[in-house]
């Protein structure tokens, strides 16, 4: 089983939402306070958030912090669901 890695899905949320919103990392970055290096580092996964850093970030995007762990958790639930092994119904 692989290991799902939630500063991955974190990452990979906070790029869709930054596309969406039609917003450039420096963009995100002076909005939000937080460094274009730091953000570009959390948007690869590579880098964990603080909570304090993830409510600057979700402000600059324009959405809740809940909007955004809720959108996280979903994800995290179709990655773990792909996961779960198969198990046969007996007919």
């Amino acid at each position: 089983m692989k290991t799902i890695l939630i500063r991955k899905v974190m990452g990979e949320t906070l790029r869709e939402l930054r596309m969406c919103a039609g917003m450039t990392l420096r963009e995100v970055s002076m909005a939000s306070m937080v460094s274009l290096g730091y953000l570009s580092e959390i948007e690869r996964g590579h880098k964990e958030a603080s909570s304090e850093v993830l409510f600057a970030i979700a402000s600059a995007l324009g959405v809740s912090l809940s909007e955004l762990m809720g959108t996280i958790s979903g994800k995290i639930a179709v990655l773990e669901a792909r996961q779960l092994p198969r198990v046969a119904v007996a007919a």
